[in-house]
């Protein structure tokens, strides 16, 4: 059974990060309760410089727990978490440091309502990096128009459709220069027509080099823009390879059982 099977994959994951790859995300034997529900079960993963990693797997299976982990929005009982070359620290100022080198798009887009899309992108760059207004200003707008919605920038949240919300908090992620982005469900909340526009940016992204962390349920994203997927269950890595490899010849029974259900809807 996959619950018990030893973590080899995750041995493979450290291996596979790419041979000329530099490390920019290390988990090392993390693990996280939530009361009695073991939901990170010894996670080791290794994720490169410039690497796109797709994190898939059932409900409940701590996919999203670990993205959250990655930025200590949730806290880890035991292991480390490295960002490009330094150990996450629990608390204090070099947390906050650490933290905006590191971009996050949950599936709510948590924008301000009462502040414009220009003003929205542009608060982090001068009150977290300390950029010139003007600076931040010419940089909003050249992010705004490489997500596509230059033209929205003097509207507020309520004005936009949810598609074009969350391409407006991808741009304030990368508004603060990030080393990398997580995405933790980014399309889920979104009208099935809105998915292809968020999608194109978060694939725009991969190919310009990102390192990117993206929990999602959309497999055609995945098999376009990963180099590796993670196949978790249980709050285990059960499963690590290539797109061509995990859609065509998934080796876990667990993995194999997850495709048959979505693959065939």
């Amino acid at each position: 059974m996959d619950a018990t099977q030893p973590p080899t994959p995750d041995a493979d994951a450290d291996r596979s990060a790419g041979d000329d790859r530099e490390a920019m995300v290390v988990v090392k034997d993390v693990n996280k309760h939530f009361g009695d529900l073991h939901v990170l079960q010894d996670i080791n993963l290794t994720v490169g410089r410039g690497e796109v990693v797709v994190v898939l797997g059932p409900s409940g299976s701590g996919k999203s727990t670990l993205c959250r982990a990655i930025n200590r929005l949730e806290t880890i009982e035991a292991g480390t978490i490295t960002i490009d070359g330094k150990i996450l620290p629990d608390e204090g100022k070099g947390l906050a440091q650490l933290r905006a080198d590191v971009g996050m798009v949950f599936q709510s887009f948590n924008l301000f309502a009462h502040k414009t899309i220009r003003e929205n992108v542009t608060l982090g760059p001068i009150k977290v990096r300390k950029k010139s207004k003007s600076d931040a200003k010419k940089e909003a707008e050249t992010l705004l128009k490489r997500v596509g919605i230059e033209a929205q920038a003097d509207k507020y949240p309520a004005q936009l459709s949810g598609g074009q919300q969350q391409r407006v908090a991808i741009a304030r992620s990368l508004a603060m220069g990030p080393k990398v982005m997580l995405f933790d469900e980014p399309t889920s909340a979104l009208d099935p027509e809105m998915v292809g526009e968020v999608l194109d940016v978060m694939v725009a992204l991969a190919k310009e080099g990102m390192t990117m962390i993206v929990v999602t349920h959309e497999m055609g994203f995945a098999r376009k823009a990963a180099d590796r997927v993670v196949f978790m269950a249980d709050g285990q890595i059960v499963e690590v390879a290539t797109p061509e490899e995990f859609f065509t010849h998934p080796k876990s029974n667990r993995a194999k059982d997850f495709l048959g259900k979505i693959l065939t809807h």
